[in-house]
């Protein structure tokens, strides 16, 4: 299994948010909050192009949202909720209101 870049272990409020002010990141985490698992790149339903994507998703990443990790030839996205939850308590159910606990 190979790991992209981990996130940073703290996480910067200012990053955070200016990574969530875009729509397509924000739906992005929205779709892997409500998933019961990782989500492959290519399984995400996004207006853009897969070039745009990849850069959305490395803006997640180095927010310190997501973390990227490969298995076979998938790129896996898991959303950092306990980190983020931990240090922003409340912020994921106040910026996506309709999505799961």
């Amino acid at each position: 299994m190979t790991t992209y870049p981990q996130a940073p272990a703290s996480l910067e409020v200012s990053a955070v948010l200016h990574a969530l002010a875009d729509p397509v990141r924000l739906d992005l985490v929205r779709q892997l909050r409500e998933s019961d698992t990782s989500i492959a790149c290519g399984r995400f339903n996004a207006p853009v192009a897969k070039s745009t994507l990849s850069h959305h998703f490395k803006i997640l990443r180095e927010a310190g949202i997501i973390v990227t990790h490969r298995e076979g030839g998938l790129a896996l996205n898991v959303l950092r909720t306990d980190e983020l939850e931990a240090s922003f308590p409340g912020l994921l159910a106040a910026i996506l209101p309709d999505s799961r606990p």
